[in-house]
């Protein structure tokens, strides 16, 4: 018996070669784009909950028991866009990273 391939086996290992190296590249373009976007909109929902939580505060303290509710609202709206948008983000950076849904 010889050790040396065959001509069908050294093909199929340079074809296992070359989709890996394209598919090595593919994850590093995707991986830097997920996270550079899912980074973005992170920052920006991070903005948008922490200006709507201020608005909130600001309309409790300048109006009073009365208008409490509206204020309470705002916050609350800030808060769960915050939150979404995370989880959202968190996808974005995993699709990029070629991660399962099931991934942290």
């Amino acid at each position: 018996m010889s050790d040396s391939k065959s001509p069908k086996d050294t093909t199929m290992d340079t074809a296992k070669d070359a989709t890996s190296g394209v598919t090595g590249t593919g994850q590093k373009i995707t991986s830097t784009l997920g996270n550079t976007l899912g980074s973005a909109t992170n920052t920006v929902g991070g903005v948008a909950g922490t200006a709507s939580r201020g608005l909130g505060e600001t309309i409790n303290s300048a109006t009073g028991e009365a208008i409490k509710p509206v204020g309470d609202g705002i916050s609350n709206i800030g808060s769960g866009l915050e939150s979404g948008v995370k989880e959202t983000s968190k996808g974005v950076k995993n699709a990029g990273e070629w991660k399962g849904s099931e991934s942290s």
